[in-house]
This record gives C-alpha cells, sequence and structure tokens, in this order.
C-alpha cells in the first residue's frame, strides 16, 4: 500500500468521475437542483470518500466494508445516470464521460474487494 489514500488508482478516477458529475449536471434543468442534480453529485462523492474512509480504518474487514459501501453508492450514480440519460439531461460526451469512468471505478473496486479477501 501507498503512504495515502491519495495514491490509489481508484480512489483518483473516483475524484475524475465526480467531477465529470458535477460537469454533468451543471447542465441539467435548474428544476433539478435538488433533485436528480443532487442526488448524483452526493452519491458520486460518496464513492472516493468511502473509499477513502476505508483507507483509513483498522482492519482489512473494516476496509473491504467501506468498498462495499463505494460499490454501492457507484452503482446509486450509474442508476442515476441511466435516468438522466432517459430523461435527456445533459450532454451525451458528458453523459458518456461519467458513464466510462463510473464503470471503470466499478471494476477497480471489485477487484480491491477480491484480494483484500484473500
Amino acid at each position: 500500500m501507498g503512504e495515502s489514500f491519495k495514491d490509489l488508482l481508484v480512489w483518483q478516477r473516483a475524484v475524475q468521475m465526480t467531477v465529470a458529475i458535477y460537469k454533468l449536471t451543471s447542465s441539467f434543468p435548474a428544476s433539478e437542483q435538488f433533485g436528480l442534480s443532487n442526488q448524483l453529485r452526493r452519491a458520486s462523492v460518496s464513492v472516493a470518500s468511502n473509499i477513502a474512509e476505508g483507507y483509513g480504518r483498522s482492519t482489512k474487514g473494516e476496509y473491504v466494508q467501506f468498498l462495499g459501501h463505494a460499490r454501492g453508492s457507484n452503482c446509486e450514480v450509474q442508476t442515476q445516470l441511466i435516468i438522466s440519460k432517459e430523461l435527456g439531461f445533459g450532454s451525451e460526451q458528458s453523459r458518456q464521460l461519467a458513464e466510462n469512468l463510473s464503470g471503470e471505478v466499478s471494476k477497480m473496486i471489485v477487484a480491491m474487494m477480491t484480494k483484500l479477501r484473500k
């Protein structure tokens, strides 16, 4: 393990995903400021935050548990991105970037969980 959670590629990707989601949701209708836009932002922030919190915990079991929370939040993000697409919110290019990053983060979290459980 590195010196810090900031050294984790999965955490870095989760932060990139959050930035992509903030940019995507900035073009959502104003009526969504407290709706889908807010939910997407909160769920995406939760992914990187849970990865960091898990890293800071004292046991592997706790780490895996927080990675599980991150995975759950990432599933929320993916669901909300699908809903935003169905509603025609945001640009296709911005949404595709967020979806790709979310997919990458998902695979990385699963791989980390598998490794930590061994």
